[in-house]
């Protein structure tokens, strides 16, 4: 870390939704489809002067050998719709929305997010997120066409005509290109922002290479301290290309946190909600989608199956295998046996996403660290309770980054790029 002025850190609140960091066993956890439960995470993201809130989405419920997984419900609210509600009980907070470049059309969502903008008074954020797979492609008339290697082409197109529509109030929009052959005007006036703001999560080549040239934020998954710093590193390097500045695009990965009255308690509670989050069920059906076939009768307390993965089978459906099955066993079977993990140990092992465990004091400490030395711009906090599980981040951490001269202890402007410091978009 050099002499420069000290980084203002970014904040983000993730409403978990369906997925293994919710701790669906815990008598705090409450409703994910109830409106009470998404206003009280956002009303405590907004005391805590977070940047915004964060909605993921989901298009279909994953499956694995043909029945529901066991960590999916019927109960994903769409997210405009829920942040359209917030904007009525928040004032400052941005409201960020996933929603698929695949399966919309660049006219509709961009009135949507329109619509959003003036409704919150300029506090809109899309994340933008494609999909190549016929799983989810089957609830829509196109069934999946699209090859995964189109699904950065379309939404690179997509973004831009979306952007062409926000520009559009006062002209007619005509647009021709691989993807789209359209000629129309935005019902809507300019939003407020000139752009919502756009949120981009994917990490390969292409994943980065889009990020650069079109997202104000970046998702990331990295979660060690040499891995931000190089994600870091190497997006940043890429915006030249496209005539923007390093400070024009932050990088917030998604991050969870455990909080203690000492580290070591911290660390006991964090042991106590891993063990929670991958209980036996879920660690069978994550083994399932790397070996590829029926692990139904497989000790989850006891060694790795002893088979070899099946590279041309899949028995989970809405996930995508992570490279090569063989490679994958091999490496797990390793570390299993270095580390004398079972298999739930061991998928609890390699699907932590990073973390921020100890007291206060040291969960500041460590973030602070992290953004200071580049490793990245902020975070999205992800909860595993829902919905009181910010409060004491709020009430606790907050005051201390604060104190240190790293964080707003007040909101200084009114819009979402004003709250990241971006710059209002001029008329393309």
């Amino acid at each position: 870390m050099t002499d420069r002025p000290l980084k203002q850190i970014h904040l983000a609140a993730h409403f978990p939704g369906v997925n293994n960091t919710t701790v669906w066993s815990d008598p705090a956890s409450g409703s994910h489809i109830e409106f009470d439960s998404f206003r009280h995470l956002a009303e405590t993201a907004e005391r805590g002067k977070f940047d915004f809130f964060f909605l993921a989405e989901g298009l279909r419920l994953r499956e694995n050998k043909g029945r529901i997984h066991d960590l999916d419900v019927v109960g994903r609210p769409e997210s405009i719709t829920v942040l359209n509600a917030l904007a009525a009980v928040t004032t400052r907070l941005g409201l960020a929305a996933t929603v698929n470049a695949t399966f919309n059309e660049p006219y509709e969502l961009a009135r949507r997010f329109a619509s959003l903008d003036h409704l919150s008074g300029g506090r809109a954020a899309w994340n933008v997120v494609t999909s190549s797979d016929a799983f989810t492609g089957e609830n829509f008339r196109r069934g999946g066409y699209l090859d995964r290697a189109d699904r950065y082409t379309r939404a690179a197109e997509f973004v831009q005509l979306a952007r062409e529509f926000w520009d559009g109030d006062e002209e007619t929009v005509r647009h021709q290109g691989p993807q789209f052959d359209v000629e129309g005007r935005l019902s809507l006036p300019r939003p407020p922002q000139g752009h919502p703001v756009v949120i981009q999560a994917g990490d390969s080549d292409e994943g980065r290479e889009f990020a650069a040239a079109t997202a104000d934020v970046v998702f990331s998954r990295h979660s060690t301290l040499a891995d931000g710093q190089a994600f870091h590193a190497d997006v940043k390097r890429r915006l030249a290309a496209y005539g923007r500045k390093p400070d024009e695009l932050k990088i917030m990965p998604g991050v969870t946190f455990t909080l203690g009255d000492t580290d070591a308690e911290a660390a006991e509670l964090a042991a106590e909600t891993r063990r929670a989050q991958v209980g036996a069920p879920t660690a069978i059906a994550f083994l399932e989608q790397v070996w590829g076939i029926d692990l139904s009768d497989h000790d989850p307390d006891g060694p790795l199956p002893a088979v070899d993965p099946d590279p041309g089978s899949a028995l989970a459906q809405g996930r995508v295998r992570i490279g090569d099955p063989l490679a994958i066993a091999a490496r797990w079977r390793t570390l299993a046996t270095e580390k004398k993990l079972t298999s739930r140990e061991l998928v609890i092992e390699v699907t932590g996403r990073q973390s921020f465990i100890g007291s206060p004091a040291t969960v500041a400490e460590q973030i602070d660290f992290f953004v200071q030395n580049d490793a990245a711009d902020g975070f999205i906090l992800v909860p595993h309770l829902t919905p009181g599980g910010l409060d004491t981040f709020v009430d606790r951490v907050v005051p201390l980054l604060q104190e240190r001269g790293v964080f707003r202890t007040d909101y200084s402007g009114t819009t979402l790029r004003e709250h990241l410091g971006l710059p209002l978009p001029g008329r393309r």
